[in-house]
């Protein structure tokens, strides 16, 4: 069985360079986007689409997929408390499974629990108004999931650097200590 971090490595390895991606984050009401850098590394709240039907919302995805040349998409994947997946999870798959053949671009499903928590309680410390938090939570909560997902990709490359430079001084070490440990001179 793949690891997530393994999913999360193959889905952005496999985007080609300078490819932005995509946050999603379904709602019944709304869909709100962020948009990543084109290094891939800060996620940017982009817009709240307030869902009307499937073809009308997903053209406006499409429309700013296309705009901001996108390789992949990031789905919040609303997973309950206890890891489990319930009816929220599977709405968000059977969105994707309609989108797919629409937009078809490669598709990475990112935990989002407690996002819209999160990004509503930094609005409230930031002493945001209710409609301001109502117009910006959505896509804030996009940008979140999204960073969530760039934040881990880059901490396993990081992990897996420090991995090769200590590989690589291991066999210098190897390299310079003598059979039997002793001193080259001796």
């Amino acid at each position: 069985m793949i690891s997530k971090d393994d999913e999360l490595v193959a889905f952005i390895d496999a985007l080609s360079p300078r490819a932005r991606l995509m946050g999603l984050d379904l709602g019944t009401k709304t869909i709100g986007l962020a948009l990543s850098d084109v290094e891939q590394r800060i996620a940017t709240p982009l817009e709240t689409i307030k869902r009307v039907k499937f073809t009308p919302d997903v053209g406006r995805i499409k429309d700013l997929a296309a705009r901001y040349e996108v390789g992949g998409l990031v789905f919040g994947l609303p997973l309950n408390m206890d890891g489990t997946e319930g009816p929220r999870s599977q709405a968000t798959r059977a969105f994707v499974r309609n989108l797919k053949p629409l937009l078809p671009l490669p598709v990475l499903f990112w935990d989002e629990r407690m996002s819209t928590m999160v990004v509503t309680r930094t609005l409230l410390d930031a002493d945001a108004s209710r409609a301001k938090r109502a117009d910006a939570v959505d896509k804030m909560a996009a940008a979140y999931i999204l960073q969530g997902a760039l934040d881990r990709y880059e901490r396993i490359a990081a992990d897996a650097a420090d991995a090769e430079d200590e590989a690589a001084a291991r066999t210098v070490l190897d390299m310079e200590t003598p059979p039997g440990g002793g001193a080259m001179d001796e």
